[in-house]
């Protein structure tokens, strides 16, 4: 597969990586309609499992089969699709080749006491990602949570060994547990706080939430008061965020979060292409809509990441 020269910038901030890592990267790179645009847009369905089925899929009946997703990240001209093991063992061979996949190795789910410390499930393997041709594993830390230097050291094993079979590594770093409350959860700080947390962990593509202007821990918000450090709008909190992620030299996706107005998604994929992020990862925003208007939708996305709407 060839590489632009945008997607070649891209590959050599990645290092330290093995020439298996920068190939996989480079497929989700230059797949689909942003391919070689060093944007991308992401399918996540994770949410069975974390929300449960009629929260997910019932809006959309089409969702609850995993070929629909498949097809329709194809169809959309996604950059990849990402999914627990069944998700993605279910369409392995039917979808063979035909887009990148990225096997989501932990999971949690509402069932757990809500006192519960916050963490996730071992739920998939690198071998697992090798023997269905996945490109990445996808892997949820928490930081702020009493069970997070478990997830970190679990991630950190499990990233060895997957760069050591070239495959990439995708971290979703969300901020929850005990040390946060609500508005800490999402804000400015924290945001930044976990990008970089994903980014020393390894991660090659990290996946983070879009952050409000709340600041949340006290010595950090004296040092972006004192520093005039501008979290004003989206588009500066997206920067804030890619300047904690090694000063951009690691690729940022946002995620859609519940579902929401059409206005608002393409307001939050404009800041994030304002800012410098890399893109989207979009999931209950995507298949929670019915798939000519998900469709339409996807088709807008891509205009504005190429700077075109």
């Amino acid at each position: 597969m060839k590489a632009t020269r945008i997607v070649q910038n891209i590959l050599k901030n990645y290092e330290g990586e093995t020439p298996g890592v920068k190939a996989n990267l480079n497929r989700i790179l230059m797949t689909g309609k942003l391919g070689g645009t060093g944007k991308m847009i992401i399918l996540p369905v994770d949410q069975g499992f974390e929300h449960g089925p009629a929260r997910s899929f019932a809006p959309n009946p089409a969702a609850y089969d995993p070929h629909y997703h498949y097809q329709l990240a194809i169809d959309a001209g996604l950059n990849a699709y990402a999914a627990p093991l069944g998700m993605i063992e279910a369409g392995a061979d039917t979808f063979a080749g035909q887009i990148p996949t990225i096997l989501k190795v932990n999971s949690a789910n509402s069932l757990i006491p809500s006192e519960s410390p916050k963490t996730q499930a071992i739920t998939g393997s690198v071998d697992d990602a090798l023997r269905l041709g996945c490109s990445a594993i996808g892997f949820t830390v928490y930081p702020g949570s009493s069970m997070a230097l478990d997830m970190f050291s679990d991630i950190s094993a499990m990233r060895e060994e997957a760069a050591r079979k070239g495959i990439a590594t995708v971290i979703w770093s969300y901020p929850r547990g005990e040390a946060l409350d609500k508005d800490g959860e999402t804000a400015a700080d924290i945001g930044a706080y976990a990008a970089q947390i994903a980014a020393l962990l390894g991660a090659h593509i990290i996946k983070v939430k879009l952050s409000t202007d709340h600041l949340s821990l006290k010595e950090a918000k004296k040092v972006y008061e004192d520093e005039k450090i501008d979290i004003s709008t989206q588009a500066a909190r997206v920067a804030d965020v890619m300047k904690s992620s090694f000063n951009g030299r690691r690729i940022v996706v946002f995620s859609g979060g519940s579902k929401k107005g059409i206005d608002g998604v393409f307001d939050d994929a404009r800041a994030i292409r304002d800012g410098g992020g890399n893109g989207s990862i979009i999931g209950r925003n995507t298949f929670q809509r019915e798939r000519g208007e998900a469709l339409e939708m996807l088709a807008k996305l891509v205009e504005i990441y190429r700077g075109k709407a």
